[in-house]
């Protein structure tokens, strides 16, 4: 890759402004200064530094969020805020995106990242990638409602969805639960209550496939994915 590349790549600035960087002799590789912006750099392989100090690359960014109600997944809205507003700008470099859309009053795990390859394998529908939600219901969820997930059930706009797995954690005037599904329809969890006459208050996303959220985030903050995780998402196959 072209050191003036990976640079801009970076955030260290324009390309214009990237040239002065090394034209100034701030930029060394493996300890030689380097001026020329057209020189390839194995960012895997050499050390570069800037003003000695040592620039990590890498070319893709895995970030899990625990999303905080009110902002959007997006990465940008002219009006409301987004979650890549709630990234550090050394984050925000990479031009990450959120895999897939929690609706934005729903708090829980929000997979970021800029690897189409791997958001393409957890979002596809052939792929039936299993999301779990908690949630708190207005009314009492019974065994029919468990009966009625199991088989799927019909949307407002016709729409059959695919069998859901239901858990009754609690049941009452207001019940707790949670829902395992392996679809993501616009509003999914909320209109599959709303067709058996009840109403979520409170949503959360625990996990998505076998990435489990993190229960040390508070809500808004975000942290990488260890390698153990990112090679978890990269080889999981839904049995």
């Amino acid at each position: 890759m072209r050191i003036d590349k990976m640079l801009a790549n970076l955030g260290y600035g324009s390309r214009k402004e990237v040239k002065q960087l090394l034209k100034s002799g701030a930029v060394k590789v493996d300890g030689v200064v380097l001026k020329d912006a057209k020189q390839h750099v194995d960012p895997e392989n050499q050390t570069v530094t800037l003003n000695g100090e040592v620039i990590e690359y890498k070319e893709f960014i895995y970030l899990m969020m625990n999303k905080p109600p009110g902002v959007l997944s997006a990465t940008e809205d002219n009006v409301g805020e987004t979650v890549i507003d709630l990234l550090e700008i050394e984050d925000q470099v990479y031009e990450p995106f959120p895999v897939g859309r929690l609706d934005k009053d729903t708090e829980g795990l929000l997979l970021i990242t800029n690897d189409g390859q791997l958001t393409h394998q957890l979002l596809s529908p052939k792929k039936h990638v299993p999301k779990t939600y908690f949630a708190v219901i207005d009314g009492e969820v019974t065994e029919e409602d468990i009966k009625a997930f199991a088989a799927g059930v019909t949307l407002d706009d016709g729409y059959l969805t695919k069998p859901g797995e239901l858990k009754i954690m609690k049941s009452g005037i207001r019940s707790d639960i949670e829902l395992t599904i392996t679809e993501g329809k616009f509003h999914q969890v909320k209109r599959m209550f709303q067709a058996v006459g009840k109403r979520v208050v409170y949503l959360q996303r625990l996990s998505m496939g076998p990435l489990q959220l993190d229960e040390t985030l508070e809500l808004g903050e975000y942290r990488e994915l260890s390698d153990e995780e990112v090679e978890l998402l990269k080889n999981y196959q839904v049995k």
